[in-house]
C-alpha cells in the first residue's frame, strides 16, 4: 500500500508544533532565511487572522513547515502583512497589493512542468506608489464574499490551492513576491433522494452472490452497512476482503475519459491513454470479513467506519473543470484455494457534513 500523500486537518487545541516552525499568529516571526537580498524588505503573513468561527482548523503542511488555518467556503479570508526593513533604510515602490488566488495545479507528480489554471484571482491595493521609511509597516487586507467552489485537495499528481500572494512591484528589479496557503472546506447537505446499493454477481455454476448496501452517499464520518448474500457456492473460498479504494484521474480531457482504458486500472497502479488521462488508484484500508468457506444461504453482515481510516478522507470530486476527478469505490474480494481473486467494485459518494 502506497504512503498516503494527504495531509491531516486538526483542530489548533490539538496541534503540536512543529519545532523550530514559526508561528504566524506571533508578528515578530522572522522570515524565510535566503528569500530575500540583504537590505531588502521582508514581507510576511505574522498577522493572518484565523476564521470568525468556533469550528476553526489548523492544517500542518509539508517544509517548509507553517501553521496554516482553514476556512468554510462561506468565511471572509482576512489578516495583515507585515514588511520589515533594516534600521535607518528606506523603500522605493511602484505599488504594494494581495491577492487572493485559487488554483488547480497540475505541475506536480507526473504533471510536472504543465501549466496550473487559475479559477478564482482577485488583487487589492494596500499602498499606492510610493516609499516606505519605517522599520516595521502593518497592512491589513480582507477578502469579503469571495466565491470559493471547490474544497482543498492535496493528491499525488494534482492539486487545488487556496493562497494569499502579496506583490511589491519596485523600478527596474523584479517585485518582491511571498505567498501564503489557505485551506478551504466546502459544508454540504445530504442528498434528497439516496437509493441503496443491490447487486447479483458471480461466475456460471461456479458461485453467485448478492451484495448490498444501505445507501451511495456517505458523509465523511459515516458508517457504511450492508451484507453479503451467498445464493450458490461450488467453489473452495478461503477468505472475503473489503477495501475502501480511492481513485484520482487527472489530465486534459477527464469528463470524456471517464469511462476509458484510463478509468479502471488495477488496485494501487497507475495508468494512463493516448490523451495523456493518468490514474492513480490507492487502497486506503482493508479488512477480512470472512474466513473460510461459505455455503449456500449464508449471509455475511457488513459494517466499515469511514472515521476509522487512517487516511484523511475528502468529498468526491467529479471531472473538476474537466481536469481531475477523485473518486471512491469498495472492493469486495474473494480468494480461493487456489489464489484466485475474484472481485467487484462499487462506486460510492463521499460529502462532507462538518468541518475538520
Amino acid at each position: 500500500m502506497h504512503k498516503n500523500p494527504f495531509w491531516r486537518v486538526k483542530h489548533p487545541q490539538r496541534v503540536t508544533p512543529i519545532n523550530n516552525t514559526p508561528n504566524i499568529q506571533n508578528p515578530s516571526m522572522p522570515p524565510v532565511p535566503g528569500s530575500y537580498p540583504p537590505g531588502a524588505p521582508q514581507p510576511n503573513y505574522g498577522g493572518f487572522s484565523p476564521p470568525p468561527s468556533d469550528h476553526s482548523a489548523a492544517m500542518m503542511m509539508p517544509p517548509p513547515s507553517s501553521q496554516i488555518f482553514a476556512y468554510e467556503a462561506s468565511q471572509d479570508i482576512e489578516g495583515h502583512v507585515i514588511i520589515t526593513m533594516p534600521p535607518g533604510k528606506k523603500t522605493e515602490h511602484l505599488g504594494i497589493r494581495v491577492q487572493f488566488i485559487g488554483r488547480i495545479d497540475m505541475s506536480v507528480g507526473i504533471h510536472e512542468g504543465k501549466p496550473h489554471y487559475d479559477f478564482v484571482s482577485l488583487a487589492k491595493e494596500l499602498s499606492p506608489p510610493g516609499a516606505l521609511y519605517q522599520q516595521q509597516t502593518v497592512l491589513p487586507f480582507r477578502f469579503k464574499n469571495m466565491e470559493k467552489e471547490l474544497e482543498s485537495y492535496r493528491g499525488r499528481n494534482v492539486s487545488v490551492r487556496y493562497m494569499v500572494q502579496f506583490v511589491m512591484e519596485r523600478k527596474f528589479v523584479p517585485p518582491l513576491r511571498r505567498e501564503h496557503d489557505v485551506w478551504v472546506q466546502l459544508l454540504q447537505q445530504a442528498p434528497s433522494h439516496d437509493e441503496p446499493i443491490k447487486m447479483e454477481v458471480g461466475i456460471e455454476d461456479c458461485l453467485h452472490i448478492e451484495f448490498e448496501y444501505e445507501r451511495r452517499h456517505y458523509h465523511l464520518l459515516d458508517t457504511i452497512r450492508g451484507q453479503i448474500n451467498f445464493l450458490l457456492v461450488r467453489i473452495k473460498i478461503k477468505y472475503m476482503e473489503l477495501a475502501v479504494l480511492r481513485r484520482e484521474t487527472s489530465g486534459e480531457g477527464v469528463l470524456a475519459a471517464a469511462g476509458g482504458a484510463g478509468a479502471n486500472p488495477p488496485p494501487n497502479q497507475g495508468n494512463s491513454d493516448a490523451n495523456n488521462i493518468f490514474t492513480e488508484t490507492q487502497t486506503l484500508i482493508k479488512y477480512e470479513i470472512m474466513d473460510g468457506a461459505p455455503v449456500k444461504g449464508v449471509s455475511i453482515p457488513v459494517k466499515l467506519s469511514l472515521a476509522g481510516i487512517p487516511a484523511d478522507l475528502t468529498p468526491t470530486y467529479t471531472a473538476v473543470n474537466n481536469r481531475f476527478s477523485v473518486r471512491y469505490f469498495l472492493n469486495l474480494v474473494l480468494v480461493d484455494e487456489d489464489d484466485r481473486r475474484y472481485f467487484k467494485q462499487q462506486e460510492i459518494i463521499l460529502w462532507r457534513k462538518e468541518l475538520g
